[in-house]
């Protein structure tokens, strides 16, 4: 117990020197409990060790350390506007699986412009694939980012929320790491998560202790007690990059979302899906995406296509 208990110390000393160096809020150790499991006093109040948000992926909440902090700023990008819908949808699912019995009402934050680009929340959507109810959104639309800015800072410190989810769209100046730094000490003395969803962003300081690059990635076919239903969509799978965490490498896990259990499964070599479907009707069988997708002039065209002369494809993947 008394190895365990200085060894727990020095853990929490180095906490405090990066702290320091960090400029964050200054941490320090609280008494040891009968079970010996340290504590953190903050502003004179003693709380445990913080919680995560966990999403069931085994693999993905151990490369996170146990999960998505659940008092925090967490950054979600979404590589290009399209893809603003896969990453929204990404943090609806999580706020699906952590709420529980949490009856606090969540708040979207966000101006005429990224609503107008990407589209404004479904609420039937959210209800039939969340289980999220509409009764429990609030959405905040504004003209200026500034206006966004200040509802999210002033939402982030009040504990009538379940999450606060402010999304903007590429790297304004306006959201800086001082910006950043003010939302996620907020969220942390709030003790609940605030989500700044980028639209279209590349990656930039930021104050989140955690980054995620999250896209839509190919569904499979939906499941039956027959086996899989031919020519069917199954469930939402989405392609999430850790590119910013402090407990592991940037990697990348594909995760598919199960609306009827909410919950996520990974998706790996053992249950791939191709990237293309195959021919329903005819003999020829689609070929697997390639670096360039052209028909040789000497290859007669399948089908009713036209030949490679005629109309030459290509396609980059990156």
């Amino acid at each position: 117990m008394a190895t365990c208990a200085l060894a727990q110390e020095t853990v929490f000393a180095l906490r405090r020197k990066i702290a320091k160096i960090e400029g964050r809020l200054a941490e320090h150790l609280g008494e040891i409990d009968a079970t010996g499991e340290a504590l953190l006093r903050r502003h004179g109040f003693v709380r445990r060790e913080q919680g995560f948000l966990a999403t069931g992926a085994e693999r993905f909440d151990v490369a996170l350390g146990g999960g998505l902090p659940e008092a925090a700023l967490i950054e979600v990008h979404g590589p290009s506007t399209r893809a603003a819908a896969a990453a929204a949808g990404f943090i609806l699912a999580i706020m699906s699986v952590s709420r529980g019995s949490v009856a606090a009402p969540m708040l979207w934050i966000g101006t005429s412009e990224v609503f107008r680009e990407a589209g404004f929340p479904y609420a039937p959507g959210m209800l039939s694939l969340y289980n999220i109810d509409p009764a429990g959104l609030m959405v905040a639309q504004t003209p200026k980012l500034a206006d966004a800015l200040w509802i999210a800072e002033e939402a982030a410190r009040l504990k009538g929320f379940s999450a606060v989810l402010l999304e903007i769209r590429g790297n304004p100046s306006h959201v800086d790491l001082a910006t950043t730094r003010r939302l996620h000490f907020r969220a942390r003395e709030a003790g609940r998560p605030v989500f700044l969803l980028r639209q279209a962003a590349h990656p930039e300081p930021t104050a989140a202790p955690v980054r995620l690059v999250v896209s839509s990635a190919p569904s499979g076919l939906r499941r039956t007690f027959a086996g899989p239903l031919a020519g069917s969509i199954g469930p939402p799978v989405f392609t999430i990059a850790i590119s910013k965490n402090r407990t592991s490498a940037p990697t990348q896990f594909t995760l598919e979302w199960n609306p009827h259990e909410h919950s996520f499964k990974e998706r790996r070599a053992e249950n791939p899906v191709p990237m293309v479907p195959l021919s329903q009707h005819g003999t020829h069988i689609a070929k697997k995406t390639g670096t360039i997708l052209a028909f040789r002039p000497e290859e007669p065209a399948a089908g009713h296509q036209p030949s490679g002369e005629e109309l030459p494809v290509h396609r980059r993947l990156g």
